[in-house]
C-alpha cells in the first residue's frame, strides 16, 4: 500500500494560494457580515485550512458607510478606548463612529473575530475597508464575492 496516499497534507506559506475578493457591505447586518468575512480572511472556507498558517484570502470591502445595525445598537452600543493617561477612558457610539470613520466599525467587528496573537495580526493585514465604491486595488483583479445569507429590508 502506498503510504503517501493517506497522509494529511498541511498548508504552509509556500503552498497557500491567496485570491483577492471584493465584497459589498451595502445594507448588510454588521455581525453576520463580519463573521463571514472573518472566515474568508482566516481561510476556513478553503479545503486545505490549517489553523496555524495564514491561508486566507485578501478581502476588499466597499460601501462600509452603508452597513446596518439592528435594534437600538446604533445609539446604545458603546465602544470604549483608553488614551493611556489617568482618567483617559473615552466612549463613542456607532452613530458617531459612522459619521467620522465609517471603516472602523467593520474593522473593529472583524478584528474581534480573529485570533488574538501574531497570526491574527497577519490575517487582519489582508483586510482593506473603504467607505465608498472606489478602491486602489484594481491591479490585483479582485473577484466579486456574494455572501451566503439573504438580507432583509
Amino acid at each position: 500500500m502506498d503510504t503517501i496516499s493517506y497522509k494529511t497534507l498541511s498548508a504552509n506559506s509556500k503552498t497557500v494560494k491567496k485570491d483577492w475578493y471584493i465584497i459589498d457591505a451595502e445594507n448588510q447586518v454588521l455581525g453576520r457580515f463580519s463573521s463571514q468575512v472573518a472566515n474568508i480572511l482566516r481561510g476556513k472556507t478553503k479545503p486545505d485550512f490549517t489553523p496555524n498558517v495564514d491561508c486566507g484570502d485578501n478581502v476588499i470591502i466597499i460601501n462600509a458607510e452603508k452597513i446596518r445595525l439592528t435594534g437600538k445598537k446604533l445609539d446604545e452600543k458603546v465602544y470604549t478606548r483608553h488614551t493611556g493617561y489617568p482618567g483617559g477612558q473615552r466612549f463613542t457610539t456607532p452613530k458617531e463612529l459612522l459619521a467620522k470613520f465609517p471603516e472602523r466599525i467593520l474593522q473593529k467587528a472583524i478584528k474581534g473575530m480573529l485570533p488574538k496573537n501574531k497570526l491574527g495580526d497577519a490575517i487582519f493585514s489582508n483586510l482593506y475597508v473603504y467607505a465608498g465604491t472606489e478602491h486602489p486595488h484594481e491591479a490585483q483583479k479582485p473577484k466579486v464575492k456574494k455572501l451566503n445569507f439573504i438580507t432583509s429590508k
